[in-house]
């Protein structure tokens, strides 16, 4: 039977996940993060090295014999902007990058650069709008981002901006930009801190997963993993429906722990893995949820093609409102998906890929 003492879990994974979200690292520009987690994985891991894509790829050696190499992981970049012309006096026009709904960022302030440059994205104000107009989504194009006269100097196109929304706690919640995927960084970096000694943990902090899962697919090739588990954040789509009635379409539920994925857009999961996590949820008394099968994607969609094939699965903490300005999830769902990822690493044996 199998002893199941799970680490500690509180307040110094909550400040390390207050500062990754608090970052501004939007796709091809994942550079805040990729600082952070390199201050904290080059003491816990055995070789660090960043690859020409910008991918943070980590290895913690087992002592065990024989031994998986398995690959965990978990994308730095979040959707965002690209400012793409100076117009003068500190208005830019700019586009978007990744999957963002325009009805979702009129009037929203936003962080630019690494440094936080304050601006807003500008959009006309009622008073001067027709009830036509109204209904009708803005084009991009007649929208900017506005940093005033006196920052002009500080931003130039080419620069990357992200919503300029501060972590904040909500009594058992987390409100914050970029809960996808900072969850799973802050996850990745914990496993690597109790990595266990059955195998080989090769942990890759990607980029580019909003832009097309570009990092990974670079990631599994040079780490030639024997299996893969890919940590992200997935919807929680447990609110009202708009017309007043229940709402029974939805992927995960806050409140109900860890999502395990058996297939999405982008990959089926391998059935053995989907087994392996199962059992390690029932033995320790863990909450979890099956993610509805349908649209989304992880890294696991690039990661899984990669070479001779690699079996993979996702494990996801639920949020709502993601790729909007700010995201709820739950402390104990984020804890319990590290709960689970690190206990199904401690159970994983060779035997686990026999068909």
């Amino acid at each position: 039977m199998f002893s199941f003492d799970f680490p500690p879990f509180g307040a110094r994974q909550l400040r390390l996940l207050e500062r990754l979200t608090n970052a501004v690292a939007v796709s091809g520009d994942e550079g805040a993060v990729r600082k952070i987690v390199l201050e904290h994985v080059r003491p816990l891991a055995d070789e660090v090295r960043v690859d020409a894509l910008g991918n943070v790829l980590a290895v913690k050696r087992g002592t065990a014999s024989p031994r998986l190499r398995v690959m965990v992981a978990a994308h730095m970049d979040e959707i965002g902007f690209m400012l793409t012309r100076d117009e003068g006096k500190g208005l830019f026009r700019f586009g978007k990058v990744g999957g963002i709904d325009t009805r979702n960022i009129l009037g929203k302030a936003v962080w630019v650069g690494p440094d936080h440059i304050p601006g807003v994205i500008g959009m006309t104000p009622i008073h001067l709008t027709t009830s036509v107009s109204r209904k009708q989504v803005p084009g991009l194009d007649t929208l900017r981002i506005d940093v005033g006269p006196g920052n002009a100097g500080k931003v130039k196109p080419g620069m990357r901006a992200a919503f300029a929304t501060e972590y904040v706690r909500l009594g058992p919640s987390i409100r914050a930009k970029a809960l996808d995927d900072r969850l799973g960084v802050a996850t990745l970096i914990e496993l690597l801190r109790r990595a266990p000694e059955n195998l080989d943990l090769l942990a890759a902090f990607t980029v580019q997963e909003e832009v097309g899962l570009r990092g990974a697919q670079v990631a599994a090739f040079a780490m030639e993993p024997d299996i893969a588990f890919v940590l992200d954040c997935t919807h929680a789509v447990d609110v009202p429906h708009p017309d007043g009635e229940p709402n029974t379409r939805y992927n995960t539920r806050l409140g109900h722990g860890p999502a395990i994925y058996t297939g999405d857009r982008a990959t089926l999961s391998d059935p053995r893995l989907i087994h392996h996590l199962v059992e390690t949820t029932e033995a320790a008394g863990l909450p979890y949820q099956f993610r509805q099968a349908g649209g989304g994607g992880t890294d696991a969609g690039a990661i899984h093609k990669q070479r001779g094939g690699i079996p993979s699965v996702s494990v996801s903490t639920p949020a709502r409102y993601l790729h909007t300005t700010a995201s709820i999830a739950r402390v104990d769902d984020w804890k319990h998906t590290f709960y689970l990822v690190w206990a199904a690493l401690k159970r994983l044996t060779p035997q686990v890929l026999r068909h």
